[in-house]
């Protein structure tokens, strides 16, 4: 049988008028409160890109290796790099920033399991989040592109999202690249035969929003050669 869930029974409890008007405002200014932090202390960054992939990776397997070597050669081009904060490839791409020398940025997320901030992110660039949507927010609004290795659903949630933005256009189009032709490939596959052929969901010109790579170079050359036809360097 299946583990019931006390968040569900707490959100069917009757709350007084009182209670709710409490709880609501307080929580609207706590929300406010991590947009004003995430604000202000990523305005001082610079040019990033995001590293995006799982947290449950670990540093033998193939992908934390390229994670710290695409991270380490962004900030060779003069971008920093943030993150998720936590462990796997979220640790590798800080990894790989500070061994560049370049901005090591995590946003982390308070979490009721494995999510603690790595040691790779500097000092005065960690950040705290209880919202994910918060957390999202900083991410699009701060980087000039997105790096997406091998994930879950939080790692899908991301890409999607940035996706969608783009698409819909409520947001400037940013390079976002996969790494991985194996691992993304069924994913790539599904879109094409449902979303596209099957069911018309979405245009054809959508699959122009993302590029799929599987070396540390290709993924980097993406990101510069979409600034190149800016004329924008890093240092903009």
């Amino acid at each position: 049988m299946e583990e019931r869930d006390p968040k569900v029974n707490k959100a069917f409890e009757q709350k007084s008028w009182n209670e709710i008007r409490t709880n609501d405002s307080w929580g609207i200014f706590k929300i406010m409160s991590e947009f004003v932090n995430g604000y202000e202390s990523m305005a001082r960054m610079g040019p990033c890109v995001s590293i995006f992939g799982s947290a449950r990776t670990k540093p033998d397997n193939p992908y934390y290796q390229l994670a710290k070597d695409i991270a380490y050669r962004l900030t060779q081009s003069g971008f920093g790099i943030i993150t998720g904060g936590g462990p796997g490839i979220m640790e590798a791409g800080n990894a790989g920033a500070q061994e560049g020398k370049g901005n090591s940025v995590g946003l982390n997320i308070d979490l009721p399991f494995e999510q603690m901030p790595n040691p790779y992110i500097d000092r005065d660039k960690s950040l705290d989040f209880d919202y994910f949507f918060v957390r999202k927010v900083i991410f699009v609004k701060y980087s000039q592109g997105f790096i997406v290795m091998p994930g879950g659903f939080g790692t899908l949630d991301e890409l999607f999202e940035a996706l969608t933005l783009i698409q819909t256009k409520k947001i400037g189009r940013f390079p976002i690249v996969l790494v991985g032709s194996k691992f993304w490939s069924g994913l790539l596959d599904w879109i094409k035969d449902q979303l596209l052929q099957n069911e018309n969901n979405i245009s054809e010109k959508d699959l122009d929003l993302f590029k799929i790579v599987d070396t540390a170079e290709e993924a980097v050359d993406a990101i510069e050669d979409f600034y190149l036809k800016y004329m924008l360097k890093p240092n903009f």
